[in-house]
């Protein structure tokens, strides 16, 4: 690549400078010395890294905390005999691995999708003429012919180019196609390189040569595919998971070593020591978190897929309710990706249906492909030729004159109608067509209020086209540079991507949902801003690509939390914000649907995109809507929340009362003369809880779930385990106490009384610690409510029938079952009051 020792972009650099660089010619090269370059350069083909093999990715996730904790748990289950356990916690593991392997295929997919994207042949100066090969043979230095419709095929500079337009939408996000012509520009921004061409890019008008100054993986869409290719950066859905299992990890490494160690201090049998440690470690597990999360995942992606919604990576349902700020592109999303003619307007602004009538005979007889601009006039307009005109002659449209010229006639009168810049078009104007009709005289002073009233529209990011017209010699059947003089000016066409009428609505949801709403867009400052006003979206501050380069990453981590519309970025610059913003503590959601978005999309922890979006972004992306309104985003907002509500009833279910009777057990283990539990009724109590706290997925969510982003904070869960657990404990330990000083029990007597407390304490309780809300005012749903009872009632079964004998249980007389009873009672009470305390979240208070 040229400019690989230079940090001058290669369109700053003047042409022969970059010709002696590249050893290279405007005549193209030797076929010789292009095969010698593309055998040291790899031609134009990027370098594609090696799929990682399906063991190394198993690998990598039995490396994950959380996954290496259930495949010891399993292992050590089946240790003990407890094969149930270990069919169910390997099943959970192997079907969360399938899909999470699966759903790793999604960075290859976007990179391969953009390859596919790119240009396969190109005309090339070989040998000094012209010859067709395919793109990916292309090297620096080859000089490439391109016309209208051709894609770019590399990176590189325009040699000359006659009416060339290039639609770069996929690198900038603009919607109008830009002008190319020979420079250099001496641009600093991509977008306003008008001597600049870039790979991907398409070619809409004119003809263009170009110098190649970078291929493959040189190119700006190399970059971005190596960007899609490299390794993802974990979303805080898988950040949150880890976390939890580092957590469990140390609880239980903490509590089987004091057990084990305090039980050897005692002189207990090693072995009965060991296999009770071993129980305790399967019993801290959270076995069913696995099915827990996906099954309420794959619930929350349902309920999205009606609201037309589809979830690729069911993290992301977390990481869009986790979502603090939502950043997205201004096209597509906020306005309607369509360019429009808002209006015509005669000098003063009024509106003007001659001005139109006029831009439509130009935009119906110019040759070529017709622009995007000429669209806008034509649509839903009769056919000029319809209305009895008639083309004779044209004169196109090039970068010196910024014009174009039609000579056509109706009713035996021919008239030239020019159209293009406003500058260029006043400059020929001598005289003014008022909107009556009437015609004066057009002086400087006429002109310089003319173009303070297009400075004004343009300001507002609106673009223009000044239209004007001329009487025609009779007969005349040709059109020269020379005809267009003492012309007569009638108006401006006005043209936008008109904003969605939704927009401003869902972003206001969205901010009082705790979302802030952020604007990358690849457009003109004033273009961002017009449209935030239009919208009257409450906004802050705007950086341009240009300033952010100049920031370093600690200072612009710093800036981006403080301003919310971006303009002129380029792929690189978005994913900096992205970056940045994360760096500052921020979830970040990205929406975007060009190829120039599929980085940060990527990035993003919910990275979302359209239906009918480029293939590159949907495949980079977690989240498809099939209807491109941010209303959508916020209902899935909601359904996020809702989602993650529910795994932290896990969670804290799990974890306070798995940690609350390991403490109990582990304690008695060094006082009694007997283990509280046998290690197949530490796993019987751990198992039955497990299958109570199945219907957690099916359970209503609160307002205050849904009111603001929540994410996993470790000091949160251990907070309401080392509250609530202890709690637990202290009536477990009153149960204790209560059984062998008032009722001498034995042994078996003691385990089943224990087991029925620890049951039904456990499993009542999961209707209380639910909710932040007193616990008769929320009502659970009705699927966790028959989950819950059902695995209580399975408990009192198995423990107070004959069916408990082979697990060591015995009839508990009445006078036992009632203490038991009370214990319970008062335990729900204390956990009722408590609870608040224990579901403070950081740096909140109670609610």
């Amino acid at each position: 690549m040229a400019d690989a020792g230079d940090a001058a972009p290669f369109w700053r650099r003047p042409r022969d400078r970059l010709l002696a660089e590249l050893d290279a010619s405007p005549s193209g090269l030797a076929a010789a010395e292009a095969a010698r370059r593309r055998a040291v350069s790899g031609g134009n083909a990027p370098r594609h890294p090696a799929r990682r093999s399906i063991a190394a990715r198993l690998a990598h996730r039995l490396a994950e905390p959380l996954v290496a904790i259930l495949v010891v748990a399993a292992l050590l289950a089946g240790f003990l005999g407890d094969w149930a356990s270990t069919a169910i916690i390997v099943a959970i593991v192997a079907g969360s691995t399938v899909l999470d392997i699966l759903q790793e295929r999604r960075a290859q997919d976007a990179a391969e999708a953009l390859r596919r994207s790119v240009a396969l042949r190109a005309s090339v100066r070989r040998d000094g003429r012209l010859v067709e090969i395919d793109a990916a043979e292309i090297v620096p230095g080859d000089v490439v012919r391109l016309g209208a419709g051709d894609l770019v095929p590399a990176d590189g500079v325009v040699l000359a180019a006659t009416a060339a337009r290039v639609d770069q939408a996929l690198l900038t996000g603009e919607p109008y196609p830009v002008e190319k012509r020979p420079g250099p520009s001496g641009a600093a921004e991509l977008a306003d390189a008008h001597d600049a061409l870039f790979g991907g890019t398409t070619v809409t008008a004119g003809e263009i040569e170009m110098l190649v100054v970078a291929t493959g993986a040189h190119t700006r869409l190399g970059g971005i595919e190596a960007a899609l290719d490299g390794e993802e950066t974990p979303t805080a859905f898988t950040r949150g998971l880890r976390g939890l299992g580092l957590l469990i990890l140390r609880l239980t490494v903490f509590l089987v070593l004091f057990v084990l160690l305090t039980h050897l201090a005692s002189q207990r049998p090693f072995l009965e020591s060991f296999l009770f440690a071993v129980a305790l470690a399967v019993g801290l597990t959270p076995e069913l978190l696995p099915m827990v999360t996906t099954v309420t995942l794959s619930r929350g992606a349902m309920r999205m897929s009606r609201r037309q919604v589809i979830v690729k990576r069911l993290g992301a349902i977390h990481d869009l309710g986790a979502m603090t700020v939502l950043c997205t592109d201004k096209t597509g999303t906020l306005t309607e990706a369509r360019i429009r003619l808002l209006t015509t307007a005669a000098a003063g602004g009024a509106p003007s249906a001659r001005t139109l009538d006029l831009a439509a005979v130009n935009a119906a007889f110019a040759a070529g492909l017709p622009t995007p601009l000429d669209r806008a006039i034509l649509e839903g307009r009769a056919d000029p030729a319809a209305d009895g005109w008639r083309r004779i002659a044209e004169l196109p449209f090039d970068y010196e004159r910024r014009r174009a010229s039609v000579l056509a006639e109706r009713a035996g009168a021919r008239i030239l109608v020019a159209k293009g810049a406003a500058e260029t078009i006043l400059a020929c104007c001598a005289r003014l067509e008022t909107a009556t009709g009437e015609t004066v005289d057009l002086d400087a002073d006429g002109r310089a209020r003319l173009l303070a009233e297009h400075d004004a529209r343009a300001a507002e990011g609106l673009r223009q086209l000044a239209v004007a017209w001329a009487p025609a010699a009779e007969g005349a059947d040709a059109v020269a540079p020379e005809d267009e003089r003492d012309l007569v000016f009638v108006g401006f066409c006005i043209f936008a991507d008109p904003p969605k009428p939704s927009a401003a609505t869902a972003i206001a949801r969205l901010e009082g949902m705790g979302v802030r709403v952020k604007v990358l867009s690849g457009d003109a400052g004033p273009a961002v801003l017009h449209l935030v006003r239009t919208l009257g979206i409450p906004a802050r501050g705007l950086l341009t690509g240009a300033e952010i380069d100049l920031l370093a990453d600690p200072v612009l981590a710093a800036r981006v939390t403080e301003v919310d519309l971006f303009a002129r970025l380029s792929p690189e610059q978005k994913v900096r914000v992205i970056e940045a913003l994360r760096a500052a503590g921020e979830t970040v959601g990205f929406i975007g649907d060009g190829i120039n978005d599929a980085p940060a999309i990527r990035l993003a922890d919910a990275g979302i995109s359209v239906d009918d979006a480029s293939e590159v972004a949907r495949a980079a992306a977690d989240i498809i809507l099939l209807d491109p309104d941010l209303a959508v985003v916020a209902a899935g907002v909601e359904e996020g929340r809702r989602t993650y509500a529910n795994i932290a009833k896990y969670v804290r279910m799990g974890t306070s009362s798995n940690f609350g009777n390991m403490i109990s057990v582990a304690v008695a283990s060094i006082f009694l003369p007997f283990l509280p539990l046998t290690p197949v009724q530490v796993l019987l109590n751990n198992l039955l809880y497990d299958l109570g706290e199945i219907g957690i997925p099916f359970d209503r969510a609160e307002a205050d779930d849904l009111a603001r982003p929540h994410a996993w904070n470790m000091r949160d869960v251990l907070h309401f385990s080392t509250v609530m657990g202890p709690l637990s404990s202290v009536f477990d330990l009153a149960t204790f106490a209560l059984l062998l000083g008032l009722f001498d029990a034995s042994p078996e007597t003691f385990r089943t009384a224990w087991f029925v407390e620890s049951m039904a304490t456990q499993i009542l309780v999961i209707f209380l610690i639910r909710t932040a809300m007193p616990g008769w005012r929320s009502r659970p749903h009705p699927v966790l409510v028959a989950t819950s009872l059902g695995a209580l009632a399975a408990a009192l079964l198995v423990a107070l029938s004959p069916l408990g004998a082979p697990f060591g249980f015995v009839p508990l007389p009445p006078a036992i079952l009632a203490a038991v009873a009370g214990i319970v009672v008062a335990y729900l009470a204390a956990a009722e009051g408590l609870k608040r305390f224990a579901m403070r979240e950081a740096g909140r208070p109670p609610r």
